[in-house]
């Protein structure tokens, strides 16, 4: 099957983005959810030194639990994206993808998918910081970092660079997408937390270290839920907005079609990454 490439409109590539993730569901949030069971096991296990009285305040030990789930929850992060990107990226080219080769051909660009983030979200904090505007200019002409050096390789320059390259002309349409994209999660990780904290009153509890770890667990669990649901979709919708500007102004879907019809595999392969 040959994949009819086009350029998209914001409400195209937006319908596109719920198709794939509606239709590959299991994938998408399997992608997502694994990592996170890391760091839901760990929010777990602070939940129980919480109901033990081994932690409690804000002291040294605090500190350093809170720090060890922030930055596991951010590998997890990360790497989900990057095997978010690939899977997309099959399926909008006609591939086959799984949970399992979504990982497996993200592996080699988890390490540089890590540092490229933390090296943006740095400049781009600074820049908010001091300046609102530049900042939010920088989070938009750098938000295809990741998908490039992930379907295209390269290192921190290089990708900035393609992203800023590829962004131009189009980062209203990024933005307007980017708010979309939170306002929903928000929406769903507000309600799922909302109702699970609801649910402490049918535990029948009054001691206030009890409700203080039934309470940190209800929201890990809330947090899990909403990251493996609403999590996948801002990165399936980054990547198809990579395609579709390489397809606005590089010819994407020529050298797609042009690669499909070249009679050996690995040179019509070589012609498209």
């Amino acid at each position: 099957m040959v994949t009819v490439l086009r350029p998209l409109s914001t409400s195209e590539l937006l319908d596109r983005t719920f198709h794939l993730y509606r239709n590959n569901f299991l994938v998408f949030v399997g992608i997502m959810a694994i990592p996170q069971l890391v760091v839901l096991a760990l929010q777990l296990g602070t939940a129980t030194l919480i109901l033990e009285g081994s932690l409690a305040g804000l002291g040294a030990a605090a500190l350093l639990v809170g720090m060890a789930i922030g930055l596991a929850s951010y590998l997890a992060v990360e790497i989900s994206h990057a095997a978010t990107i690939m899977a997309v990226s099959n399926l909008h080219l006609d591939r086959p993808a799984s949970i399992g080769s979504a990982f497996s051909s993200a592996r080699s660009s988890m390490l540089r998918v890590i540092g490229i983030s933390i090296a943006i979200a740095i400049a781009v904090g600074i820049a908010l910081i001091f300046l609102i505007v530049p900042g939010i200019y920088l989070a938009l002409a750098w938000s295809l970092a990741i998908p490039v050096t992930v379907l295209e390789g390269g290192g921190l320059n290089t990708s900035v660079t393609r992203s800023k390259a590829l962004t131009k002309g189009s980062r209203w349409r990024i933005l307007l997408i980017y708010l979309l994209i939170i306002v929903l999660s928000f929406v769903v990780s507000a309600v799922l937390q909302f109702g699970l904290l609801l649910s402490i009153r049918l535990f029948g509890v009054h001691d206030r270290t009890t409700i203080l770890a039934i309470t940190h667990a209800m929201q890990s669990m809330g947090s899990f839920l909403s990251a493996s649901l609403v999590g996948p979709l801002g990165t399936i919708a980054l990547t198809l907005i990579y395609y579709d500007l390489r397809v606005r102004k590089e010819g994407f879907d020529l050298q797609l079609m042009m690669a499909t019809l070249q009679p050996n595999p690995q040179a019509a392969a070589a012609s498209i990454t």
